[in-house]
């Protein structure tokens, strides 16, 4: 065991000995009202196992509770990664607000249109300070953009005080509308082929005809003959033919280079639902209920199917399956920043001439991009460097930062022409910055969210994953190594 490995793990009470390798809440010392509940594992090749666990307390769900045990092959918890260092403790159980008043707050909290609120659940909410017994209170609705809303909002059970609220609803042979001509699976079903993929855990589009999940079930997209869509926005295929090419391709991406079978790494796929809602400006995928939809723009003429949006809102669910970044602050930074990175080396898989690969988000859709990697500000709103009061800022603004540390980290800093596209990558610190390269920088990204990030991980918390990421793919003494601890530094994150 690494020394300071060894020192963390006695400052934090942890027994790091083979005894306990069964029983990591004892392991971890935990109170006898707190439970652990396994999320999924990973297992790298040196038989180190990385285990996500979810807290209860007295039963209830701790939010923010989250943790990563990390055990060598011989069963010795070698390290911990937690959500939060506070002990979870509350004076009672008993909530001194009734349920329905804490729904009636919630609702009226909310800037969605009509919304509506869920039965409350009683909880435990660590993510932020000291744990409080507390409500969360799903909220439906629609944001301003016609984007459906799930709001999770967290009431204090003690006080009634609206503690916290994040957005489950992350926004974001076939001839596609962007992507040019593309192959697609499909499946024979009586006289007819209908767009389902069975080699990729049978991803499906459906038609939404312009109306909302509530109002489904939805018929898929069959043909009498396997061609698909004309490559014009005003055939209904067309739009199909773009999102399976997307669920595909994003699907092969994590698969073939990181070695993830899926979004939720289960072999399944997930349904994919085009031309949803009327004039619905965008493109969502839906962490609570597992889809992703895709809307056809003002007027409905423009649909929001380009790979990278495809990729982008997959990849979202991915970060739900495993890091769980919570979407407020700078977690919710780094989990569009994760989409944004995921997205963009999507694009460079799938090497498509008609829309050849790049560091900038949504170029297709509009005048100009919606995002640029190299350097965020770009766009008139995004962070190029982390300052005090980030975690203020949208998290579609913050990630910015984790944006520009990645270009950093795989691309450098200075001038460069990619694909026809130049970029230029300043740093805070005014140092030069060499670029690992693409490949060695995925690899770091993927492992840090899905091994060291949890639910409230910060930027800090991102340089301190990433850095072990890239210890235990590449060594300390690596070049990958001290380029993650260089371009953190160039985005001024210390």
């Amino acid at each position: 065991m690494r020394p300071a490995v060894a020192a963390t793990l006695l400052a934090a009470g942890v027994a790091a000995t083979p005894a306990h390798a069964e029983d990591p809440a004892k392991a971890l010392r935990l109170g006898a009202k707190e439970k652990l509940i396994p999320r999924g594992t990973v297992t790298d090749p040196d038989g180190t196992v990385h285990t996500r666990y979810e807290r209860t307390y007295e039963g209830l769900p701790v939010l923010g509770g989250d943790l990563v045990v990390h055990k060598s092959g011989n069963g010795t918890v070698e390290d911990v990664t937690k959500a939060t260092e506070e002990t979870i403790k509350v004076p009672t159980t008993r909530a001194k607000v009734p349920a329905p008043t804490a729904r009636r707050s919630a609702v009226a909290a909310t800037s969605a249109d009509a919304p509506t609120g869920q039965e409350p659940r009683k909880v435990i909410w660590a993510a932020k300070g000291k744990p409080v017994l507390a409500y969360e209170t799903v909220v439906t609705g629609r944001q301003k953009d016609g984007t459906p809303s799930r709001l999770h909002v967290i009431t204090d059970a003690t006080s009634g005080k609206r503690l916290f609220a994040h957005e489950a609803v992350r926004s974001g042979t076939g001839n596609s509308q962007w992507s040019g001509k593309v192959k697609v699976n499909s499946v024979k079903s009586g006289k007819n082929f209908v767009l389902k993929d069975p080699a990729r855990g049978g991803n499906q589009v459906f038609n939404a005809r312009h109306r909302k999940i509530e109002q489904g079930p939805f018929p898929g997209f069959s043909n009498p003959t396997d061609t698909w869509g004309n490559g014009k926005g005003s055939m209904p295929q067309t739009a199909a033919v773009d999102a399976q090419y997307g669920a595909a391709e994003t699907w092969d991406y994590f698969k073939s280079v990181h070695g993830r079978k899926g979004i939720r790494n289960d072999g399944k796929g997930a349904p994919s639902y085009v031309h949803y809602d009327d004039n619905m400006d965008n493109a969502f995928w839906d962490n609570d209920n597992f889809f992703m939809a895709y809307g056809d723009g003002p007027g409905n003429k423009r649909p929001f199917t380009s790979l990278d949006v495809a990729a982008h809102e997959m990849s979202h669910g991915v970060t739900g399956a495993t890091a769980g970044l919570y979407y407020f602050g700078e977690s919710g930074g780094l989990d569009e920043a994760t989409s944004d990175i995921f997205a963009a080396m999507v694009e460079f898989r799938a090497k498509n001439p008609k829309d050849p690969a790049d560091y900038l988000f949504m170029e297709k859709l509009g005048a100009k991009p919606e995002r640029y990697m190299d350097r965020p500000s770009k766009d008139g709103h995004s962070a190029d460097y982390w300052f005090k009061g980030l975690d203020d800022l949208d998290p579609h603004l913050s990630s910015g930062v984790g944006n520009h540390f990645y270009y950093l980290l795989a691309e450098g800093s200075g001038k460069k022409t990619i694909n026809g596209v130049t970029y230029n990558s300043p740093t805070k610190n005014g140092k030069k910055v060499a670029g690992i390269g693409r490949g060695a920088a995925e690899k770091i990204w993927y492992k840090a969210v899905t091994t060291y990030m949890t639910s409230t991980t910060n930027y800090k918390g991102a340089r301190s994953a990433t850095l072990k990421a890239a210890r235990d793919l590449y060594g300390t003494k690596s070049k990958q190594y001290k380029t993650v601890q260089a371009a953190w530094d160039g985005v001024n994150v210390k």
